[in-house]
């Protein structure tokens, strides 16, 4: 497995993300928009929210995702625990192939925590 550096491939994402609103800029409002709206407190905490959206990012096998929701995950309170346990549903979710997307999650969670400026 390549070692992949999570918060820099977040950081990219988010620059990527902001060069495609200025090219379609409603459609990013838009999914901005769902993504402000689907994650903010309610029923359920936003950090909960965060870590569903890990899970659903790892079974379907998504590097971006899982940096996005990890780094996000850890800014709405999520735990070193409940990203741990969430990787484990999301592994029991998606088999095999989330074991290896289970662990590129585990390596981005230790690379976030190791970097101050994410926490």
């Amino acid at each position: 497995m390549t070692s992949k550096n999570y918060p820099e491939i977040n950081q990219h994402l988010r620059e990527v993300m902001n060069r495609l609103g200025r090219e379609t800029p409603a459609v990013m409002r838009s999914f901005a928009g769902l993504h402000t709206s689907s994650t903010q407190e309610g029923a359920l905490a936003g950090a909960t929210k965060e870590l569903m959206a890990l899970a659903i990012g790892i079974a379907v096998h998504c590097d971006g995702c899982i940096a996005y929701h990890v780094h996000d995950a850890l800014s709405a309170g999520a735990t070193h625990a409940e990203i741990i346990e969430t990787i484990g549903v999301a592994v029991m979710m998606g088999g095999g192939p989330s074991v290896v997307y289970g662990c590129e999650a585990l390596e981005a969670l230790e690379q976030f925590e190791s970097v101050p400026s994410y926490r």
